[in-house]
């Protein structure tokens, strides 16, 4: 039985030993920056999909215009290889993703395209270049301003997919979609996004068992963004080690949501102001570090963050529950309003937020629930007034969803609206200048707890912590090292809180 096992063993691992390598100048590429390859670039492919192997491309920059990956193969690119995207936007045929998806209609094309396809990859020191300002958006009017800008990379409907080391820039539209894949590994992978309009550093759409490693990535629109323009659900996803820059939302769930999204964990990650300091979407900052939401429909749940340093964003943490309820088709029914719960935020570090504050919010009738929230330190630009801690905050529910979207919260720190079952402990709020606004607010919420607040006040300071419309909470362990009027302000409407 022992040897059996053995001769099995050095079976596999000599074919992995005997994979082939198929060399694209062996079928007609050339690396001179010029020559069209697409074709000499597929017939390796083609060739390799029935060994198995890899596609190899030494230094060199070689012009294509769209690829079909096949199963089994792995495009290896070396040190001094490029994959340039052809500027012809005929080289770029549409393509069929087979799933029905929210943009179905016009985003089809890319570089490198892959469908239904196992055991695919792209790997190597190598850089994949789209050229993507030489796309041109022509048009405001949609969905034709997103029309005819290629993907650099789209993959749907594949499994055991690997995207490791490679440099990725200069797409006309988003940089990679993984649409319904399953067991998807991007891995070291180097981004730079910022000729055109909608250059999303990635999306992950509707795929599980996703993980994402040690990427380092600087994009216009939105950074690691994870989607559901489908009714499939984007689950079983992990992001670990990575640095990330966007002009928008640095990670973002949604905006999409009609699958949702489950079980997803982000760990050990930074968030850092831009390298591009002019903007086509957002500001070099960013607007947002962390964003969480549900209009379309679909349910957030189960969600882990922590051990994040945030630099820059105007807003690090942001959270919507709306009711946009977008059709992800035509034909499709329109979407009850979603549902976001279980979701703990921990050991955050963000500096360099302006004055808007944070906002955790739901709509009346739909409360998010189970948010946890601890150990966090935020420092803002201040200049909030006292009247902004009074204003009235408009519902928006259909609005589509941005940090910014409520202009000044009436907390500098923390506004939490329409929840459920909400806890803060260990909350540390600083304001570069005076701001005359609570560090926290509490709104039309049932069952909350806060611990260990300790925000940064002053004589002019109505409330540190002020509640109203909301029931059954508790406040204890409180840090009172600021002036102030009062420490905490509720209104007569609301009922059962308890303080130290």
């Amino acid at each position: 039985m022992r040897s059996s096992l053995l001769g099995i063993v050095l079976l596999l691992a000599g074919f992995g030993a005997r994979a082939e390598i198929y060399d694209v100048t062996s079928f007609g590429a050339k690396g001179d920056a010029t020559s069209d390859n697409a074709a000499f670039i597929q017939r390796a492919i083609d060739s390799c999909t029935k060994t198995g192997g890899k596609v190899y491309f030494p230094a060199g920059t070689f012009l294509t215009g769209t690829l079909v990956l096949k199963s089994n193969v792995v495009l290896s690119l070396s040190s001094g290889a490029i994959i340039m995207g052809h500027t012809d936007l005929k080289k770029y045929p549409y393509q069929d993703g087979g799933i029905r998806f929210y943009g179905e209609l016009w985003a089809r094309q890319s570089l490198i395209f892959c469908k239904g396809q196992e055991n695919v990859g792209i790997e190597g020191l190598g850089t994949i270049d789209g050229q993507g300002a030489m796309f041109p958006v022509t048009t405001t009017v949609k969905p034709d301003r997103y029309k005819n800008r290629p993907y650099l990379l789209w993959f749907v409907g594949c499994k055991n997919v690997s995207v490791k080391d490679v440099q990725l820039r200069n797409s006309a539209f988003w940089m990679q979609h993984y649409l319904g894949c399953e067991y998807v590994l991007i891995d070291g992978v180097k981004i730079w996004n910022h000729s055109n309009k909608n250059n999303d550093m990635m999306d992950i759409d509707g795929s599980k068992y996703v993980r994402i490693n040690n990427v380092t990535g600087d994009s216009d629109d939105d950074g690691i963004t994870i989607k559901s323009t489908s009714t499939l659900v984007s689950e079983n996803i992990t992001i670990t080690n990575c640095i990330v820059s966007s002009h928008c939302n640095a990670i973002k769930f949604g905006t999409e949501s009609t699958g949702g999204f489950r079980n997803v964990t982000i760990d050990n990650c930074v968030i850092k102001p831009s390298k591009q300091t002019t903007t086509i979407y957002g500001r070099p900052a960013g607007i947002s570090g962390i964003s969480l939401e549900v209009v379309d429909g679909g349910i957030m749940e189960n969600i882990a963050i922590s051990n994040i340093v945030i630099e820059g964003p105007q807003v690090p943490l942001f959270m919507r529950l709306g009711n946009r309820a977008r059709k992800h088709i035509d034909e499709a029914a329109e979407p009850q309003v979603g549902k976001i719960k279980n979701v703990t935020i921990a050991n955050i570090i963000a500096t360099g937020a302006d004055t808007i504050g944070c906002s955790f919010s739901g709509i009346d009738g739909y409360p998010i629930e189970g948010i946890s929230l601890s150990n966090i330190s935020i420092e803002t630009s201040g200049g909030g007034t006292t009247s902004e801690m009074y204003r009235t905050i408009e519902a928006k529910e259909k609005d589509y969803p941005e940090a910014y979207m409520f202009g000044h919260l009436p907390a500098y720190g923390f506004y939490i609206s329409n929840a459920n079952d909400v806890k803060l402990s260990d909350i540390k709020i600083r304001s570069k200048a005076v701001d005359y606004r609570p560090g926290v607010a509490i709104t039309k919420t049932e069952l909350f707890s806060l611990s260990g607040i300790d925000a940064q006040s002053s004589n002019s300071t109505d409330a540190v912590i002020y509640i109203t419309n909301s029931n059954n909470g508790s406040i204890k362990n409180s840090t009172k090292l600021f002036p102030f009027r009062r420490y905490i302000l509720k209104d007569k409407t609301s009922k059962n809180i308890s303080n130290d």
